[in-house]
Formats: structure tokens, sequence, C-alpha cells
């Protein structure tokens, strides 16, 4: 596949980051001369730590300094503030080896700016339209899905443990997102599988399932020290889960 927008959704404590981290890693190393951008949408700003990004600036503190603009009596037209907020975007926006990377940061506070929000959203989706291959690590349960922040994605991965509470949590976001996202591709990862047996009793209700991950304590050390997902060794059950993963719903 030449280009896609890959959405990670799930309840929270799963494991989406660590493997939204490791598929940025499958995509660089699998399509070096691809222009590749993960994009942190989870407040907790996790996926930085997990990539190696030390974090100066997010699209939310860009979102704050234009609100204070306009609050300080600034009466600049929409489309001024637009392509004042498109200029920015890129001081936001860090370059690596093999990929870009962007957080949105931390959750609107009080005060009603849906104009600049929407503006900010169409300044996500202009930066995107740049990158062949875009992951986006979302923020635990339901929310941006019903917020529409992930309208557009072209494969949608929803992460489970084994737990029918996190089963029950990817089939609402399914249900949610038949609804109101435009996606081409959808399937189930289930993480943190202490035993095998265990795929008896797991019902994700008709979602696909792409691969079990069993527990990983390479990944747990890495997680507890704070390591680069890059330097997990090729084996470890997370990177070998993520690449089967992909590969059943024809990314890499």
């Amino acid at each position: 596949m030449s280009k896609a927008i890959i959405a990670v959704a799930g309840k929270g404590g799963v494991g989406k980051t660590s493997l939204s981290a490791t598929i940025v890693r499958c995509l660089v190393e699998r399509y070096p001369d691809k222009k590749i951008l993960a994009i942190d949408a989870d407040p907790a700003v996790g996926l930085s730590t997990a990539l190696g990004i030390d974090v100066k600036m997010t699209i939310d503190d860009i979102r704050k300094e234009i609100i204070a603009s306009v609050d300080e009596g600034d009466t600049r037209s929409a489309v001024e503030l637009l392509g004042e907020a498109k200029f920015r975007i890129f001081d936001a926006l860090v370059e690596t080896n093999g990929f870009s990377f962007i957080a949105v940061g931390r959750p609107e506070t009080a005060g009603c700016y849906c104009k600049i929000n929407s503006y900010l959203k169409e300044v996500i989706s202009i930066l995107a339209e740049q990158f062949d291959y875009v992951v986006i690590d979302g923020e635990a349960g339901i929310e941006q899905i019903n917020r529409r922040v992930m309208e557009k994605v072209t494969h949608l991965l929803l992460v489970t443990d084994p737990s029918k509470k996190g089963c029950q949590v990817i089939n609402t976001i399914k249900s949610v997102a038949d609804d109101l996202v435009m996606y081409e591709k959808i399937g189930a990862i289930v993480n943190r599988m202490a035993d095998e047996s265990l795929k008896d009793y797991i019902d994700t209700n008709g979602i696909e399932v792409l691969s079990y991950i069993g527990d990983d304590k390479n990944l747990s050390m890495f997680d507890i020290q704070g390591e680069n997902i890059f330097n997990l060794p090729e084996e470890s059950n997370v990177v070998v889960g993520v690449k089967q993963a992909l590969e059943k719903i024809e990314v890499l």
C-alpha cells in the first residue's frame, strides 16, 4: 500500500501507545524511502517517550497562543488565524531519522473556541496529506471518535486485552466509527495474552482479530526504563505481533 492513515484506539491500559510506537518502527523499517508521520493524540503524550522524542511544543500550545492573542484584542479574520496556525504547526513538528512526530497535547480547557479548534483539526489534516503513512495514537475510549478527530482514516486498529471490558470498548468504538469515521479497513489486536488458551473466551463480536500478542518481558522493561521502541529486539512478541497485524490488514 502506497498511502495509509492508521488510527489506534481502545480502552486505557491495553498497550495502545506501545503498539502505536511499534507500528511506526515497522513502517520505518519496511519503507525507508517513504514519509512517515506519528501523531500523539493522547493527552498523556506517551508516544514521544516510546519513540525517543523530546517534545518541545504541541498543537494545543499553538491553539492556546492563538486564543490568547484573540482574548487580548486581536481582530484578525478567520482566514488570517488559519494561516498563522498552518505556519506555526511546523514549529511543533519534530523531524527524526525515518519519521516525523507531532503531539496534539492536553485536552481543551474551559471556554468555547470551537472555530479555533476546527481550524487546527484542518491544519492536522493538511499536514497529514504531506505524508505517505500516518500513525495516530488515540486517547482512551471513544471521545476522539465522537468528536470526529479521527474522521478520515484508512485503517482503524482496535486494541484490547483479553478482558470482557476491553472487548466491549472496541465494539463500542466500532459501532460509533461505523457512523462517524470513513475508514476502509478495520481489525483488532488482542494484547497482553498471558495464556494461549484464553483465545476461546475472547469475543470481539465479529471484528477480525489480526494478531494475539503474548506478554512481552522485553517491552515491560523498556516501559519501565522509558527506552526507545526501536531498540527492542526483533524477536520480541510485540514486534512479531504488530508485523503480523499490519500484514493481515495490508499495510505491510
